[in-house]
C-alpha cells in the first residue's frame, strides 16, 4: 500500500500496523505522536491501528530548545 509519511510517498505491505511502520522506518525512539489524515492516534493504539492505501501520516517528534 502507498502511504504519505511526513510528505514523502512510501510503500508498505497491506495490513501493516502503525507500530510496524514506525519500527520499519527505524524512528521508533524518536516518534512521540502520530496522526493519520489529521486525526491523532494515541500511542497505546499504534499496535492495532492499520492505515489504508493513500493515508497521510504525520509522525511527530518533540524537540527541546532554548
Amino acid at each position: 500500500m502507498k502511504l504519505i509519511i511526513n510528505g514523502v510517498e512510501k510503500e508498505f505491505e497491506e495490513n501493516s500496523t502503525l507500530q510496524t511502520i514506525i519500527t520499519s522506518l527505524e524512528i521508533e525512539d524518536k516518534v512521540m505522536a502520530a496522526a493519520v489524515n489529521m486525526e491523532i492516534v494515541k500511542k497505546d493504539q499504534w499496535a492495532q491501528y492499520c492505515p489504508v492505501n493513500d493515508d497521510k501520516l504525520e509522525l511527530l517528534q518533540f524537540v527541546g530548545g532554548g
